[in-house]
C-alpha cells in the first residue's frame, strides 16, 4: 500500500503519496496537474531517511516549481477569468439573486457574478460547467456525424489527469475546464474523444482521424501543453 503524507513545503502544505517499486533504481518526485498533490516513487525498502533528506534536498526545487502552478486568477471583484480563450474581468454585481453571465461593457468582456462574494468561485464553476456542457454536446455532435458515430452520453467532470475519456460504450467525459482554453483547443478535445468511438487507442489510424477532424489539431495540443496546468490550478472552492 502506498504512503500517504502531508509535507509542509515553505508554509504550504501538500499532499504527498509515497508507492514503493520493485524496478525503480532512483527516487522520483512528480507534482500533480494543477500543483495540488505531489506523488513520489522509490526503490523498495528504501530507509525513511533516505526519503526525508532526499525531500529535504529538493525544497527550493519544490517552491520553484510549485510557484509555476499557483493560481493568479482571483475571482474578485476586479480578477480576471478565461472564457473561450478570451479573459473577462469579474464583476460582482451586488445582489443576493441573478444570473452569473458573460456581456461586454464599454467594448470590454466581462463576467457578471450575483451572489455573496465568498461565494463567487462555486457560481463561476457552474457558470463554466453550463457554458463548456453547451460547446462540447454541439461539437461532439458535429464530430460524430461526420464520421458515423454514436455517442451514448456526455458528462462534465473536473479531472485532474486527464481532459477527457471515452469508454467502450461510447460515454464520453470531460473536464469542463477546458471551457476556458481557446475555441480550436476545446474542438479538437471534441474530435479526440469522439476519434476514439471508432479508434480505442492512439495509435496512427486514430492521429490520423483526429487530424481529420481538427486540421489545427498540433496547434491545439501545443497550447493544452503549455497553459493546461494554469486552468487546473484555478481553485473554485
Amino acid at each position: 500500500m502506498p504512503e500517504t503524507r502531508t509535507l509542509d513545503v515553505a508554509g504550504r502544505l501538500m499532499p504527498l503519496t509515497i508507492r514503493q517499486n520493485e524496478r525503480a533504481t532512483r527516487i522520483t518526485l512528480r507534482i500533480e496537474p494543477g500543483g495540488r498533490a505531489l506523488k513520489m516513487t522509490i526503490p523498495r525498502g528504501l530507509a525513511a531517511r533516505e526519503v526525508n533528506a532526499f525531500l529535504d534536498r529538493h525544497q527550493g526545487w519544490l517552491l520553484t516549481k510549485l510557484a509555476k502552478f499557483s493560481a493568479e486568477t482571483s475571482l474578485r471583484s476586479g480578477g480576471e477569468i478565461l472564457l473561450r480563450g478570451v479573459r473577462h474581468r469579474i464583476e460582482h454585481t451586488g445582489t443576493l439573486r441573478g444570473l452569473t453571465e458573460a456581456v461586454v461593457v464599454d467594448g470590454k468582456p466581462v463576467l457578471r457574478v450575483s451572489g455573496l462574494p465568498e461565494h463567487a468561485g462555486r457560481r463561476i464553476a457552474t457558470f463554466l460547467k453550463k457554458e463548456a456542457r453547451a460547446d462540447l454536446e454541439r461539437l461532439v455532435a458535429l464530430h460524430a456525424r461526420a464520421i458515423r458515430a454514436s455517442v451514448s452520453s456526455i458528462s462534465m467532470k473536473d479531472t485532474r489527469s486527464r481532459w477527457g475519456s471515452c469508454s467502450s460504450e461510447g460515454n464520453l467525459s470531460f473536464s469542463w475546464r477546458i471551457v476556458m482554453a481557446p475555441p480550436l483547443v476545446i474542438d479538437y478535445l471534441a474530435a479526440h474523444e469522439v476519434a476514439h468511438l471508432r479508434e480505442m487507442n492512439h495509435g496512427p489510424r486514430f492521429w490520423a482521424l483526429c487530424g481529420k477532424l481538427c486540421p489545427d489539431m498540433d496547434e491545439a495540443k501545443a497550447w493544452l501543453k503549455r497553459h493546461g496546468s494554469q486552468l487546473h490550478a484555478i481553485d473554485f472552492d
